[in-house]
């Protein structure tokens, strides 16, 4: 088969229901004098970064503290949920981000490190993080930067208390984070049963079949390539995203 008939458009998930991406970090000094992106955590998805060019540091704050990871190409980093983390750009930082669970960090698996009564309701805080056309390729970049650096006071005190034995501020703001995203649990479940439990759910039938003697799945193989990002420089949390379609 020849690569232009080849199938362009995917209709199988990612490898594990994973969703990728293509992040060039952003290169705005924020209010701390550091140069990158806006300091968050999920709360249900694995993030991995592959870095591919330049170099920086991913900062990370758990109750088990604080931390500084070196990013350089080849380089590849991943964290659970519940961890903090901030990109911070040393100079032409791009990576290959990868999710788990692919369209729940889209569907607001994400709360930002903004100050305590910016976290109070849904309302207030949906309002402090939007960006124009939802972050849409050409949106004004400086509104994402306005966030970044709201997110990004909010991380240092955070940052500040723990370093300083203090987690409670820390605890709070998990809690906050939960109360946020509580209403949108039932949309990622079912987001979760098409994607990740499904792909884990059919390698269980391969493997029922294999244990028979049989293989109809071996019938059924296609290759799928994306060819292009679906968006190209849409404004993302930590830089300008390429982002790819995920079945």
């Amino acid at each position: 088969m020849s690569i232009s008939s080849q199938r362009v458009v995917p209709v199988a998930p990612l490898p594990g229901g994973v969703g990728v991406s293509r992040l060039c970090v952003y290169d705005a000094v924020a209010p701390d004098g550091e140069i990158g992106g806006t300091p968050h955590l999920h709360l249900c998805c694995t993030e991995a970064y592959v870095v591919t060019a330049g170099s920086g540091l991913v900062q990370t704050l758990t109750l088990s503290g604080y931390r500084e990871t070196r990013l350089h190409p080849g380089a590849v980093v991943w964290f659970a949920p519940g961890t903090i983390h901030r990109l911070v750009n040393k100079g032409g930082l791009e990576i290959i981000v990868l999710m788990q669970n692919s369209g729940l960090p889209e569907a607001g698996d994400a709360v930002l490190t903004l100050p305590p009564d910016l976290l109070a309701d849904p309302a207030t805080y949906a309002a402090a993080v939007a960006l124009p056309d939802g972050g849409a390729p050409g949106a004004d970049i400086t509104v994402a930067y306005a966030r970044r650096d709201l997110a990004v006071r909010g991380f240092e005190r955070l940052r500040a208390a723990a370093l300083a034995g203090d987690l409670t501020p820390l605890r709070e703001f998990h809690a906050a984070a939960i109360r946020l995203v509580r209403p949108h649990v039932d949309d990622w479940r079912r987001r979760w049963r098409s994607g990740a439990w499904r792909a884990a759910d059919e390698t269980g039938h391969q493997l029922d079949a294999l244990a028979r003697g049989e293989a109809p799945h071996l019938a059924e193989a296609q290759v799928y390539q994306m060819a292009e990002p679906r968006d190209r420089g849409r404004l993302g949390m930590c830089g300008l995203l390429d982002t790819y379609p995920v079945s």
